[in-house]
């Protein structure tokens, strides 16, 4: 089991990605990070979000996105959940530079992005059902 947990749900809106980034910056300082550590969080869980708004409701602005992060043993562990329409093929789109919205002008560095800032990275996503993001990144002893 972990230690704590929180669970957040909004919009999917392009003005509720800071609010994400920040709401798991501050659940994640429990754990006493470095700033650079805590950008590196915020970095990633905005380009998660960004990736369920864009692409997993392709700017539907009534979806939800929900964001759960559990602490166990000094780890952090983020899951960015969609219900919208799933990812082709995960192999091909975890390619830097691969884009499916060229139209957007969208750098197709997300997923490069997420697993430069943290530790790990895993993606589970099924056509017309949704993609689900887990990242971890474990912290340094206290002592």
């Amino acid at each position: 089991m972990y230690e704590n947990m929180m669970k957040v749900e909004f919009l999917s809106r392009s003005e509720n990605e800071s609010f994400a980034r920040v709401a798991v910056a501050a659940f994640a300082s429990q754990l006493d990070p470095t700033v650079e550590e805590l950008a590196d969080i915020k970095t990633a869980v905005s380009e998660a979000v960004t990736n369920s708004i864009i692409h997993g409701y392709e700017n539907s602005k009534e979806a939800i996105v929900k964001i759960e992060a559990y602490i166990k043993d000094r780890e952090l562990t983020i899951v960015v959940e969609d219900q919208g329409v799933g990812i082709d093929n995960v192999e091909l789109a975890m390619q830097p530079l691969y884009t499916s919205r060229p139209d957007l002008e969208r750098s197709g560095m997300g997923f490069t992005v997420m697993e430069t800032f943290m530790d790990t990275l895993k993606v589970e996503s099924e056509k017309n059902k949704g993609t689900r993001l887990i990242m971890k990144k474990a912290f340094k002893s206290l002592s």
